[in-house]
């Protein structure tokens, strides 16, 4: 399987060194020096880590072969591909790799289907869920442990216990003017 690992950004310095754009919790893992990436465009790769450093909080890397900041400018935008065991699960046990919550059954904890986890979309505070119902229209589901219990991958299905309003119409408003209160 291949996962999406890295964007590499604009050049640094004259030395043939990018700014990557980290897509993994991962990055010593698949961003160290001698790790092979595939390529898309698949025509700009494959490419191999010479080196690996971080700079202002920016992890810089240099490739084989790439020896001055023309060839690092001709390499904006590039995503970086790593091969990964389908099988292969992160260190900590609460995290998943999207292509193992992608098909997932979601239920809710009482048992009522949902639907399907058709995309795990990556948004800067938290990550969401797009649930496909039965009906064809999608749900967003924060992928948070408040809402998502349990993740179980033998049974392939997410459970849920979602706040009114997140899957339904009947969400509860609250107001200082319901209260019957009259000043």
């Amino acid at each position: 399987m291949q996962l999406v690992v890295a964007r590499i950004g604009r050049a640094h310095g004259i030395k043939g060194e990018v700014t990557v754009e980290v897509r993994t919790d991962e990055p010593e893992l698949r961003l160290g020096p001698g790790a092979v990436l595939a390529t898309d465009p698949a025509s700009a790769g494959p490419l191999t880590i010479e080196t690996g450093r971080v700079h202002s909080g920016r992890l810089l890397l240099r490739f084989e072969g790439v020896r001055d900041r023309t060839g690092a400018e001709a390499l904006r935008n590039i995503l970086l591909i790593a091969d990964v065991d389908p099988d292969e699960r992160p260190e900590d046990e609460d995290e998943y790799y999207d292509h193992q919550l992608i098909d997932l059954d979601v239920v809710t904890v009482d048992g009522t289907e949902v639907g399907r986890i058709t995309e795990v979309s990556h948004l800067p505070s938290q990550d969401l869920f797009v649930v496909e119902r039965p009906d064809g229209t999608e749900v967003y589901v924060p992928f948070v442990e408040e809402i998502v219990t349990e993740i179980d991958l033998e049974e392939q299905r997410a459970v849920i216990d979602p706040p009114p309003g997140l899957i339904d119409d009947r969400a509860e408003v609250a107001s200082s003017r319901d209260s019957g209160e009259e000043a």
